[in-house]
């Protein structure tokens, strides 16, 4: 068990969705490392997107108790919004965090006028690949090797509003 997961299983706590701010990267960071190794995004990519908030990105955290246990990220440009990111700690997986995450992103999107919500995912993602699916993503392409070699992405695209919980987020 990872030290992530260890601070996940202790906390215990209910989640809270809260806007992530620049003190949140370090935790952000170190589960971006776990969950996506030599993929991960580097402290610049993630400076470089938390510096247009909120011009055109918006990131949100989830936090059980002091634990970091998910993090995700949209851009919204006009009436089409991009998924950035959508992570969550291993040992939270599969209690709905990232259904929750991908719906405040949705109705955030939505909000600012959004009518389309597109996003990538690995094509051996199934997980993620069925959660989005019954959030009502449609696929509608594939990018070879998106991911590395022997990595495809799937691209897919859902009509706003989703059918998920849009709930408020702390901090906005």
């Amino acid at each position: 068990m990872s030290a992530i997961d260890a601070r996940v299983r202790r906390a215990g706590a209910e989640v809270q969705l809260a806007r992530l701010r620049w003190w949140d990267l370090p935790d952000v960071l170190a589960l971006e490392a776990e969950l996506f190794g030599d993929a991960a995004w580097t402290p610049g990519q993630f400076w470089s997107e938390l510096a247009r908030v909120p011009e055109s990105r918006w990131y949100l955290l989830a936090r059980r108790g002091a634990a970091t246990v998910g993090y995700a990220g949209v851009f919204v440009a006009g009436d089409q919004a991009d998924v950035q990111t959508v992570a969550v700690a291993s040992a939270a997986q599969g209690a709905g965090i990232g259904r929750r995450l991908v719906g405040a992103l949705a109705a955030h999107a939505a909000g600012r006028g959004a009518q389309r919500l597109h996003l990538e995912v690995r094509a051996d993602n199934d997980a993620a690949l069925a959660l989005y699916a019954r959030l009502g993503f449609v696929e509608d392409g594939r990018r070879r090797d998106y991911y590395g070699r022997g990595h495809d992405a799937v691209l897919m695209t859902a009509a706003l509003p989703l059918d998920a919980p849009g709930e408020e987020v702390a901090g906005g």
